[in-house]
């Protein structure tokens, strides 16, 4: 069967010429390995859609609430550190879109919530030098002459523990304070679905242990911040303090 050329040059950029032509054009639904590559492909796309709006339901409980409590800016900060490398290593790869773009958008997102939570906690000054210091470091991590494609590299796995690490202040804060506080159940639900996805499309399209390793852990340490959202649900700490 012939598609005409809008459905047919999206499929073939999406799943590749001779998957296109098993699956839509033969209907070969026996054909496993064209099956896994277009639900890993329709996966990928669907975490750069959803890394686009994972953490707005975040920003507007922060902006709703006027308060940041019970986030931790350490996390976000470690986060956002982890994320710059690997959005920079992926640019300087020239890797498609479609493999890091979550990435770009979760990076706004967090500089977002960032600038909110020293906002609310009413460390304007700090603010502007962290600001300062995150554009500095991204056009630092995009500069071959200032970070060189070795070490660049080495960063980029790095980011596996760096990633991780980013993730156990807000764990502990939420421990210690019994409450999730402002953090949001969509963003730490979408976050778990994301990573554990990531799992799947990286089993699929790459041949890369490191980066199923880290994508099993991180998803693993996502997973026991749904298990908080779930066991504090509804539980609120008075207090406000800045990590």
């Amino acid at each position: 069967m012939h598609y005409p050329s809008f459905i047919r040059e999206p499929a073939v950029a999406l799943v590749g010429e001779e998957c296109y032509s098993s699956l839509l054009e033969n209907f070969n639904f026996h054909d496993m390995a064209c099956i896994k590559y277009a639900i890993s492909k329709g996966l990928g796309l669907g975490i750069v859609v959803g890394g686009s709006i994972v953490k707005i339901p975040q920003i507007l409980t922060i902006l709703k609430n006027q308060s940041a409590q019970g986030l931790s800016l350490t996390s976000y900060l470690l986060e956002t550190l982890s994320y710059f490398i690997t959005l920079s290593y992926n640019l300087r790869q020239g890797n498609p879109f479609s493999t890091f773009g979550e990435i770009l958008f979760i990076c706004i997102q967090n500089v977002i919530i960032v600038s909110l939570i020293f906002y609310y906690g009413r460390q304007l000054g700090l603010l502007g030098t962290v600001l300062i210091g995150l554009g500095s470091l991204l056009y630092s991590l995009n500069n071959e002459q200032l970070v060189p494609s070795v070490m660049m590299s080495s960063l980029y796995a790095a980011t596996i523990p760096l990633s991780l690490a980013s993730k156990v202040p807000q764990i502990y804060t939420n421990f210690v304070n019994k409450s999730t506080g402002q953090l949001s159940v969509f963003t730490v639900v979408n976050y778990f679905a994301g990573s554990a996805a990531r799992v799947f499309t990286t089993m699929t399209e790459l041949d890369d242990t490191l980066m199923l390793f880290g994508n099993a852990l991180a998803t693993t340490f996502n997973a026991i911040l749904v298990l908080q959202v779930i066991l504090y649900w509804n539980k609120k700490k008075p207090t406000s303090k800045l990590d």
